[in-house]
C-alpha cells in the first residue's frame, strides 16, 4: 500500500464527529505512568502513531505498556531495566525526550537521543536543559551518538523561570520535580488546558502541584499512586480540523463531547468570520456555513491564544473567504511548509513582512537577528480549488492539505499519508461519515 490518500473533493460535508482522546495529554500520561509503583490504566488514548511508537519504546527499556482495550492503555513501569532510549524509534518521536524523567528517577542516569517528530522549527530543547540543570540535575550532548547524557545524583530543587512559554518544557520539569527535595516553583509556565489534564492526574495520584497563572508549585511527595483509571480529554485539535474541513466545503457539523473553555479563541475567530456557532448542554458544538465567510487576521500564541497548531488548517478556510486575510506565526519559526502546496491548488497566498518592534518580544522562538524568518501570509479569497499532487510535511500541515483536497474540485493525490496518522484516530472513516470521498492508495 502506498503512502497516500487519494481525495475527489468538491463535496459538501456534513454530519457528527465524536473526538478522539487529545494526543499531546495523551502521550504525557503514558510517561507519567511510569513514574508509579504500579500498574496504571488510561482511558481514552487515541489509538495513532505517536502513541503505538511510545508504547513501543517504552517496552523496549523493559517495561510494560499497550492497548487492552481499544482506547484503553495499561503502563506499569516497574520491570524498567534499560536508561538508554533506542536511537532509532526515539528519534520519531518528539516525546521520546520526556522518558529522561522516569529514567532518572529509576536509574539516576540515562541517555536519550536528540527528539523527533515534525520539523516545524527549532523547538526548546535548551529551555528544558537549562531547567534541568538549575534544578540540579547534570546534562551533556555528544553530536558524535546524537545521545544526551543526564544524571541526577540528588532530589531536584530550586526555582526556574522559563524564559518563553513551553507545553513540554512546563510538563517535563513538573514530572523531575514531583520527588524533590522542597518545594519547586516553575515561573512563566505554560497554561495549556492539556498541561492541566497532566497535572490533574498527578494531583488525582497523591501530587501535590498548585497552579496560580503561570506560577506552578510542586511539593515534594514521596510516590503515586490510583486506584481507578485516568480519563484524558478529548483532542480540541481534532476539533477544529473537523469544523474548518465541513465549514471549507460549505457544510455543517456537530462535534462532541468537547468542553467550551477548549475552544474559546476559536470560537471566537470562526463568529468574526461569519459562521454560526451553537452550544449544547451535552458538550456539543455545531458548527454551520451561512452565506459567506469574511476575511480575518490571525496572531498565534499559547493559550489562551490562537493556537500555532490550528493556523494551517484556518488557511485552506481562508482560501474561501470575501477579501483579503492574513496570518502571523509567533510560537514557530517554519509553520508555512503547506503554502507552496496549496498555491498547487490554485490558492492565492504570498508571504508579507511582519513588523514588530521588538521581535525578540513578539516571537515565541529564539528569534535570531541575523536569519531571514517568513512569519506572514496574506490570503486572497475567495478561491476555487483544483485537484493536485500535494506532499504532507508535518502532522498539522498534513490536515490542512487533506481538507484543501476535500474542498478542491477533482481529484487530489496527498502523499504522506502515515504523517498524518501520526495524530489522527481513524481519520479516512471519520471523513467518510461525513460524506468525504477518501481512501489510502
Amino acid at each position: 500500500m502506498e503512502d497516500a490518500y487519494i481525495i475527489k473533493g468538491g463535496k459538501r460535508l456534513n454530519g457528527t464527529i465524536k473526538l478522539s482522546g487529545a494526543k499531546n495529554v495523551a502521550l504525557k500520561v503514558i510517561i507519567a505512568a511510569l513514574l508509579f509503583d504500579q500498574e496504571v490504566t488510561l482511558k481514552n488514548i487515541p489509538h495513532i502513531v505517536d502513541v503505538q511508537e511510545l508504547l513501543h519504546l517504552i517496552q523496549l527499556l523493559g517495561a510494560k505498556a499497550q492497548f487492552v482495550e481499544k482506547n484503553t492503555v495499561v503502563v506499569d513501569g516497574r520491570s524498567l531495566n534499560s536508561n538508554k532510549v533506542d536511537f532509532l524509534h526515539g528519534s520519531k518521536i518528539r516525546v521520546s525526550f520526556m522518558l529522561m524523567v522516569p529514567l532518572l528517577h529509576k536509574f539516576q542516569m540515562c541517555y536519550v537521543p536528540n527528539p523527533g517528530g515534525c520539523r516545524i522549527g527549532s523547538r526548546p530543547i535548551d529551555r528544558i536543559i537549562e531547567g534541568m540543570k538549575t534544578l540540579g540535575a547534570k546534562v551533556d550532548y555528544d553530536s558524535d551518538t546524537g545521545f544526551y547524557e543526564a544524571e541526577l545524583n540528588d532530589k531536584p530543587a530550586g526555582t526556574y523561570t522559563f524564559p518563553k512559554v513551553t507545553h513540554t518544557g512546563t510538563e517535563f520539569l513538573i514530572l523531575l520535580s514531583l520527588f524533590g527535595k522542597d518545594r519547586i516553583t516553575l515561573h512563566n509556565s505554560a497554561e495549556e488546558p492539556e498541561t492541566d489534564n497532566l497535572i490533574l492526574f498527578l494531583n488525582q495520584s497523591g501530587a501535590k502541584i498548585e497552579r496560580n497563572g503561570k506560577k506552578i508549585t510542586i511539593d515534594p511527595i514521596k510516590s503515586l499512586k490510583r486506584d481507578n483509571p485516568f480519563e484524558i480529554l478529548p483532542d480540541r485539535n481534532e476539533a477544529v480540523t473537523f469544523a474548518i474541513l465541513a465549514l471549507a466545503t460549505k457544510g455543517e457539523i456537530t462535534i462532541s463531547e468537547i468542553s467550551p473553555s477548549l475552544l474559546e479563541t476559536f470560537v471566537k475567530k470562526i463568529k468574526e468570520a461569519g459562521i454560526g456557532v451553537a452550544y449544547t448542554p451535552k458538550t456539543m458544538f455545531r458548527f454551520y456555513f451561512k452565506s459567506f465567510v469574511k476575511a480575518s487576521h490571525i496572531e498565534t500564541a499559547p493559550h489562551p491564544g490562537f493556537m500555532t497548531d490550528w493556523q494551517p488548517n484556518w488557511a485552506v478556510l481562508m482560501t474561501q473567504a470575501q477579501g483579503e486575510s492574513y496570518i502571523y506565526e509567533r510560537v514557530f519559526e517554519n509553520r508555512f511548509s503547506y503554502v507552496g502546496e496549496l498555491r498547487k491548488l490554485g490558492a492565492e497566498i504570498e508571504f508579507v513582512k511582519i513588523p514588530p518592534k521588538d521581535p525578540k518580544e513578539y516571537f515565541f522562538f529564539n528569534f535570531d537577528p541575523n536569519k531571514k524568518y517568513n512569519q506572514g501570509i496574506k490570503i486572497t479569497g475567495p478561491q476555487t480549488l483544483h485537484g493536485g499532487v500535494l506532499n504532507i510535511t508535518d502532522l498539522r500541515a498534513g490536515a490542512t492539505l487533506a481538507i484543501a483536497g476535500l474542498v478542491a474540485q477533482g481529484e487530489s493525490v496527498i502523499n504522506g499519508a502515515s504523517i498524518l496518522e501520526r495524530g489522527y484516530e481513524n481519520f479516512i472513516d471519520k471523513v467518510t461519515s461525513l460524506g468525504g470521498d477518501i481512501q489510502r492508495a
